[in-house]
């Protein structure tokens, strides 16, 4: 019925309605609306970005591309990563999954001397430092997979990064991006005291420095991955 209401303009690649001559391109409701690069340089970004395990810059995809300009790269793939995140946000996390807190380092855009001037706290809760919460859903080895050399497999990790990282923040993000019907690993922080209403299982363990990658192995390892990562576009 739908194709009897509209017919397709060769010209301009176009459906048009027959009846309020609305134009619909193939593009409309997709993460290329709007764009003037050609489908082609899309399904290429599209392939680059999901199929390396190291992110690249927005200068490199240029380069492999072969576009005269820089500013549409760039702003391609900001809407390829908003669109991933924005469909990951959708869906809840299950199995067995690791959660940890990290410290990304972030840039003072203020321009304020006086502010820039304040002495800054060190350590944790540093104004230097923005909080990332990081959730790792993984499922036990059965076939004792020796690759990794690790006891569970991984399947999703999420990273949001949190005002502060309060027992009820934690809680609160936990309810939204975890199901109920899993088990939580921690590490004895404090904060993970709320994570108990939020979950069917939840196992805090004490964890000195040394062994955190082996009570949270898969966490510790996107952290390292993200900070890598970000190593990588902005050296």
């Amino acid at each position: 019925m739908w194709k009897h209401n509209h017919y397709w303009l060769q010209t301009i690649e176009k459906y048009e309605c027959k009846k309020c001559k609305t134009r619909t391109s193939l593009r409309s409701g997709t993460v290329m609306q709007e764009s003037k690069l050609p489908f082609r340089h899309w399904f290429i970004a599209s392939h680059l970005l999901t199929c390396t395990k190291k992110t690249f810059s927005a200068l490199e995809l240029q380069r492999q591309i072969g576009h005269k300009y820089y500013e549409p790269i760039w702003y391609m793939m900001q809407k390829l990563r908003m669109t991933m995140g924005s469909r990951d946000s959708k869906y809840q996390l299950d199995k067995i999954v690791e959660l940890d807190e990290a410290f990304f380092e972030s840039i003072d855009t203020e321009k304020d001397d006086e502010a820039k001037s304040t002495p800054k706290k060190r350590g944790r809760g540093s104004q230097k430092q923005s909080t990332v919460m990081v959730m790792a859903s993984t499922v036990h080895d059965f076939e004792k997979t020796k690759k990794y050399n690790k006891p569970t497999k991984f399947r999703f990790v999420r990273m949001l990064v949190v005002d502060n990282f309060k027992g009820q923040t934690v809680g609160e993000k936990v309810a939204e991006n975890i199901k109920y019907d899993v088990v939580v690993k921690t590490d004895n922080y404090s904060s993970y005291s709320k994570i108990k209403d939020q979950v069917w299982c939840h196992i805090p363990q004490k964890v000195s420095p040394k062994d955190g990658e082996k009570v949270l192995p898969w966490a510790h390892t996107m952290i390292s991955n993200a900070k890598q990562t970000l190593l990588g576009v902005h050296p």
